[in-house]
């Protein structure tokens, strides 16, 4: 007959291990439905075809739907608390991006706290912008831009795709550190800023590259330079920002976060499969044809870039006085 204070331990121990094994159960048979992936920009746009892309790679490779569904407004706000309040069960996914980042010092009172509430799972892909001018601007280079902007002050149009928007930020990053007087003119959207570049109703714009490479390419719009630490294989004649503004870099990310407690054996599984993604030279052919390149990295990765890059957009946004549109 067992001592009662033993059997009470045994039993006392293996209660306390039903819920790891109950977790790392539901991790072995995760997915075991059609997984939800919502996304906070219209269909067409650059997170949204990353995000599809993604999707279709792990639908064929985990044996389950990943539905994409497009939640746009409130520069991504909508979509990210639909993704706060979800289950915790791996079965709801947020594509992240740098709005994200920019949003928690952009509004001055948000419903969740980004970094609090969703957990990173990985990174997919950086983007680089670039710097670049409608051909009626007289200047080749960098420098020479900079020369202008300051014999010129308040007398040069900027556009964005919007207040917070990646293509914002990078280019009040560029006027924080070279002190130079642009007006920023922000458009509903990229396509509609790229338009009046083009047309010569906005002078200059710091734009996703595989938005304008082929205008570049054609002669229509002079890339100046990359956002990037390094050029760019897309461009590999345009040098970069950094070469003469030292220490300037400015990339849109876009990986994948969850609600704050869900299993961290799920999150490891989720992003091996992405990573692994990441590592196929079919995918990452994909990925490079859209001008961005492949970001694989753990949990830990993704955090750790989450919040460098919140705490450098939100000098940017203090130094801009940028406020929501």
């Amino acid at each position: 007959m067992k001592h009662p204070r033993r059997q009470f331990l045994q039993l006392a121990a293996a209660a306390a291990a039903l819920p790891a094994v109950s977790r790392m159960a539901r991790a072995q048979t995760w997915p075991a439905r059609p997984v939800r992936w919502i996304v906070g920009f219209p269909a067409g746009q650059g997170a949204d075809i990353v995000t599809r892309l993604m999707g279709q790679w792990l639908s064929e490779r985990l044996g389950q739907p990943f539905i994409v569904d497009n939640r746009p407004g409130a520069s991504s706000n909508i979509a990210t608390e639909m993704v706060v309040h979800a289950p915790a069960d791996g079965y709801t996914l947020l594509s992240v991006n740098s709005s994200n980042l920019v949003n928690a010092t952009l509004y001055e009172k948000l419903p969740y706290n980004f970094i609090r509430d969703i957990a990173p799972v990985a990174s997919i892909d950086r983007v680089p912008l670039v710097m670049e001018v409608n051909p009626g601007v007289p200047v080749k280079t960098v420098p020479e831009f900079i020369a202008y902007a300051k014999a010129h002050p308040g007398k040069l149009n900027m556009a964005s795709g919007g207040n917070g928007n990646s293509t914002h930020m990078a280019g009040e990053l560029f006027k924080m550190m070279t002190g130079v007087d642009l007006i920023h003119v922000p458009y509903r959207g990229s396509a509609p800023a790229l338009t009046d570049l083009l047309g010569g109703q906005v002078q200059v714009m710091f734009d996703i590259i595989a938005s304008s490479i082929e205008h570049i390419r054609s002669g229509k719009l002079r890339a100046l330079a990359v956002t990037t630490a390094t050029r760019q294989e897309a461009l590999p004649d345009v040098p970069t920002v950094g070469e003469f503004v030292p220490g300037y870099e400015a990339i849109a990310v876009t990986g994948v976060g969850v609600p704050k407690g869900t299993a961290v054996e799920i999150v490891n599984r989720l992003n091996a499969e992405i990573n692994a993604g990441l590592a196929d030279p079919k995918l990452k052919g994909r990925l490079a044809d859209l001008g961005v390149t492949a970001l694989a990295g753990s949990p830990a990765d993704f955090g750790r870039l989450i919040a460098e890059d919140t705490e450098k957009w939100g000098k940017v946004v203090k130094f801009s006085g940028a406020k929501p549109d």
